[in-house]
């Protein structure tokens, strides 16, 4: 048998497991598992400048390619507490990554020694598993485990926390041996998904809702299959952006108080049918229940049988993974078309693409300062269906989601459930580490940015090009619209007159100057009729250059963005002018019909 360092059969299992590159902070505590880490090769590591930045790293590397598992490795003490913020994000949105931590030795873990904490305990709310290995002869397992538990089920994160002393202990292992657990998922029956047919059969004005899961499953293709077959328009969830392409013609928009389009509004409340596949049903997707329940049966699938029922009570509901049961509604769906069976959808499908031409907003602005409705009309004529958009949360999420578009799987990737500032410069990166060749393009506010904005450095450093959309307005946007509910507009101002760039008037941080002082490059923009150019110069630039490349449209201070107010997804406010003539919205998916 072969001896070496539980730390080096950790690394050993990594590689076996399928892990190729992984993102950290080293320190102390953890520099065993770094030794091993060099010895061993074959997985390369970007040095993050924040631990909480390498978690997001992580979940971007996740969110890019099925099969991939994200790993994120910190020192003791601070680095875990750290990470916490990214399985929280990893957990809510379902995505596997492994976070690895060092710890104090085992005999002085309770004697306060320095950066000594009970981190497993900390992070249990928020993983799959949380656990610190107190038997040097319990790594193999433990990693073991830790790989079959973020692939089974319902996936998600899970940290490993390593005394010192168990890390350099010698162990009995063979990594040539080494087998990774069978991974279980639930699946569903023959049966179950007949009656679920039958109920969708039965009604006039049916949707599929299609959810993150899909994604997570792999099962993109089979879902477009299912509604084509059926001709049953979908609604695809923020988390499920891309699983069928904006511009299909069974493609109903997006459905919620926030993220959503009004066409896929009106069309969610004519229906009379919801079949929900790897969704949550999200509050704001949803909104008020009562208006959102109302007239319509439900059918709900989900790998995670608690889910079913916990929002609210379908019809039917089905424990499954998503592609186990996309796999049964495809074949029952080919034998009912081949019988006869099918009820002819094409009338309430060709009633949501007549919404989708008529009930648009307005992108088409040439105000200055810049409106920020103009910048994602730009953005939609630069990049291409083959871009890879990266955004967490706040008023420029929204709108991107209102106005942008996606057409292919992992395209969108969002933070939808925590929704943690800062989390798109290193999960920008995180993709970008996983698809090299990819156009990654992400898109922030200026609070988002400035959050994690040392992550930049790790762009140039690792030579990792990407191009930044930050839209400024020097403003908590998101806070301040939601404040006016209070009748209020209290701290959420971000503006004041910079001593060193008086050029910028009161939007305060010289964003330019912060980016090419972290090695990266950057555009500022002030007329919306430059916003093409400095895109097209961007791309070039990240290319020459292989960094981060920040393009800064500098927006009127005060924009209220669509959404409800009032929690009910009939009463989205539209605080802005709609399009009325074609060339108020040119970059919309169908010509305007007026």
């Amino acid at each position: 048998m072969a001896r070496m360092t539980a730390a080096r059969a950790a690394v050993e299992i990594l590689k076996r497991e399928g892990v190729t590159n992984a993102f950290g902070v080293p320190g102390a505590a953890i520099n065993p598992f770094y030794a091993a880490l060099k010895a061993a090769g074959g997985i390369g590591h970007t040095l993050a400048r924040h631990v909480e930045g390498a978690a997001h790293m992580a979940e971007g590397y996740t969110r890019t390619a099925p099969g991939n598992i994200g790993v994120c490795i910190g020192t003791s003490g601070p680095a875990g507490t750290d990470m916490i913020t990214g399985l929280y994000s990893a957990t809510g949105d379902s995505i596997p990554i492994l976070c690895v931590t060092g710890q104090a030795p085992t005999a002085v873990i309770h004697k306060e020694d320095f950066q000594a904490v009970d981190i497993a305990s900390i992070a249990k709310p928020v993983a799959k598993m949380a656990v610190t290995v107190l038997e040097a002869a319990q790594v193999p397992g433990v990693f073991q485990q830790a790989f079959h538990l973020m692939r089974s089920a319902r996936p998600g994160p899970v940290l490993i926390d390593l005394p010192i002393d168990v890390q350099l202990t010698e162990i009995e292992f063979d990594p040539e041996t080494y087998e990774p657990l069978p991974v279980y998922k639930p699946a569903a029956t023959r049966a179950q998904v007949e009656k679920a047919f039958t109920l969708l059969n039965e009604s006039e004005r049916p949707l599929i809702v299609a959810g993150g899961g899909i994604i997570n499953a792999d099962a993109c293709e089979l879902l477009v299959e299912l509604a084509e077959l059926t001709g049953v328009p979908v609604v695809p969830t923020l988390m499920g952006w891309g699983i069928i392409p904006d511009d299909h013609e069974l493609n109903a928009g997006m459905v919620g108080l926030q993220t959503s389009h009004r066409y896929g509004n009106a069309t969610f409340l004519e229906s009379d049918f919801v079949l929900g596949v790897g969704n949550r049903w999200a509050n704001r997707h949803t909104g008020k229940l009562d208006v959102y329940t109302a007239g319509r049966k439900f059918v709900h699938v989900d790998i995670e049988p608690t889910q079913i029922g916990r929002i609210f009570a379908p019809d039917y509901g089905i424990a499954s993974d998503a592609k186990a049961a996309l796999e049964l509604f495809v074949e029952v769906a080919r034998e009912s078309k081949a019988a006869g069976r099918l009820p002819n959808r094409s009338a309430w499908a060709r009633s949501a693409q007549e919404k989708k031409a008529s009930l648009q907003r307005r992108t088409h602005f040439d105000d200055i300062p810049i409106k920020p409705q103009r910048v994602y009309e730009e953005m939609n004529k630069a990049f291409g269906p083959e871009t890879r958009y990266v955004t967490t949360i706040g008023l420029s999420q929204i709108a991107g989601a209102q106005m942008l578009h996606v057409y292919r799987p992992r395209h969108w990737i969002n933070c939808g459930q925590a929704g943690p500032l800062g989390w798109t410069v290193p999960a920008a990166l995180g993709v970008a580490k996983a698809d090299p060749d990819a156009q990654v393009v992400a898109l922030s506010g200026d609070y988002d940015f400035q959050f994690m904005i040392e992550e930049l450095a790790v762009g140039a450093q690792h030579r990792i090009p990407y191009v930044h959309v930050l839209v400024n307005n020097a403003y908590l946007g998101l806070i301040r619209q939601a404040q006016r509910a209070f009748d209020i507009d209290f701290q959420v101002n971000l503006e004041f007159e910079n001593v060193n760039s008086p050029e910028l008037g009161v939007y305060g941080v010289d964003h330019v100057k912060v980016v090419e002082g972290l090695g990266c490059k950057a555009i500022r923009v002030t007329d919306p009729a430059e916003l093409g150019a400095a895109f097209e110069q961007a791309k070039k630039l990240a290319a020459e250059f292989r960094v981060p490349v920040v393009v800064e449209a500098v927006l009127e201070r005060v924009t209220n963005i669509s959404m409800s107010t009032t929690n009910d997804i009939g009463n989205v406010v539209e605080f802005e002018e709609i399009a009325t003539e074609p060339g108020h919205a040119p970059t919309s998916i169908r010509p305007l019909k007026v």
